[in-house]
């Protein structure tokens, strides 16, 4: 038999338990704290009470956009009642608007596999591109082939970016490929490898070469670089793309896979197309690019204005209007959604995203 002062003391323990919510049931679980079953609702503090955080995460959309007039001049001093915002065709409330300029982080994409005169003409362009970049802005110069052959890096140095520009040189001899395949790089004899050399990819019987490059391949690879720089939307991230377009190839990316890493990084392409690719602007693979991810295209053939461009594009970039919501009546489960944006003005062009993919939002 328990003696009374062992009894008060275990009555003692049983209350302090009850009064800390431990439960006493046998097993791996005699020590858990109790929870509340998924029916259960905890009881709302007490007025004055320190009860439990509430913590909801909200999604915010960020929309660059760019207005131009007529003329195709950037159009400045709108104000935020003057846009629209569809979200697959619902209208959102506009919770964020501001017009200031962000710095840039830059990817300077050169195709290097040119007709040797255009190729000329982008070798002595280049350090023009240093004229629209400022002291906040970084920059990346990278080529593309077959391959993707990125540079030194992020510089905000303007005298080293211009060194590097200048040094910058683009290969006389093009990709050339089997008109089904890559060739191998080893001799032939009538077009067909010796024996011992690399293989062609595709028939061995070779009638034509063309020349192609892997430009999904290497937006993806930019994609890559901008996707962690700056926090937050602090900085504009962006690709200046340099390039006629012709013999782009899908390889290891697709058009799509490359659109998606760049959306998911919010980053706008602009494209200077430059020798013949305005004539084939219908189906060029660098306006696609840039209408996709919200960004522009230009066209120029010569020097002089080639440099001209370089400075309107980063401007153009820099200026954007940047537009927030919270997507509202929408579906939530879907992985990508449609964005138009319009302005309440006549004689007006709206150049903005065609969409987002939902893991791309931000939690607010």
């Amino acid at each position: 038999m328990k003696s009374p002062r062992k009894t008060l003391l275990a009555l003692c323990a049983l209350a302090l338990a009850a009064q800390a919510g431990v439960s006493f049931g046998a097993g791996r679980d005699a020590a858990r704290p109790a929870q509340n079953s998924p029916a259960e609702a905890p009881a709302a503090p007490q007025e004055g009470s320190q009860g439990p955080a509430i913590i909801k995460v909200v999604n915010v959309v960020f929309v660059p956009v760019t207005v131009k007039d007529s003329a195709g001049h950037p159009v400045p001093g709108l104000r935020k009642e003057d846009f629209r915002i569809l979200e697959d065709d619902v209208e959102q409330k506009i919770d964020g608007f501001k017009d200031e300029p962000y710095p840039l982080s830059l990817v300077i994409l050169i195709d290097n596999d040119l007709p040797q005169g255009t190729a000329r003409e982008i070798e002595t362009s280049l350090p023009a591109i240093v004229n629209g970049i400022s002291v906040k802005d970084e920059v990346f110069v990278c080529r593309f082939d077959l391959n993707f052959h990125p540079g030194k890096g992020f510089t905000a140095d303007s005298d080293k970016l211009i060194t590097e520009l200048k040094r910058t040189t683009l290969d006389s001899e093009p990709d050339v490929v089997a008109s089904d395949g890559p060739l191998g790089s080893g001799p032939s004899i009538n077009g067909q490898p010796t024996p011992g050399s690399p293989q062609a990819t595709g028939s061995a019987n070779i009638f034509k070469q063309r020349r192609i490059k892997a430009l999904d391949d290497a937006m993806y690879e930019a994609a890559e670089l901008l996707r962690d720089r700056g926090q937050g939307h602090d900085r504009r991230r962006m690709v200046l793309l340099i390039s006629n377009g012709a013999g782009s190839k899908h390889y290891k990316y697709s058009f799509d896979d490359a659109v998606r890493a760049l959306m998911l990084g919010d980053i706008s392409v602009y494209s200077v197309g430059v020798g013949d690719a305005y004539f084939n602007r219908l189906r060029n693979p660098i306006a696609r690019y840039a209408h996709a991810t919200g960004g522009d295209v230009y066209y120029a053939s010569k020097r002089e204005a080639i440099e001209e461009l370089y400075a309107r594009v980063t401007e153009q970039a820099r200026t954007q209007y940047t537009l927030t919501y919270t997507p509202r009546g929408t579906d939530p489960s879907l992985d990508y959604h449609s964005i138009e944006v319009k302005v309440e003005r006549p004689h007006l062009t709206v150049v903005a995203r065609d969409g987002y993919y939902a893991a791309g939002v931000v939690p607010k």
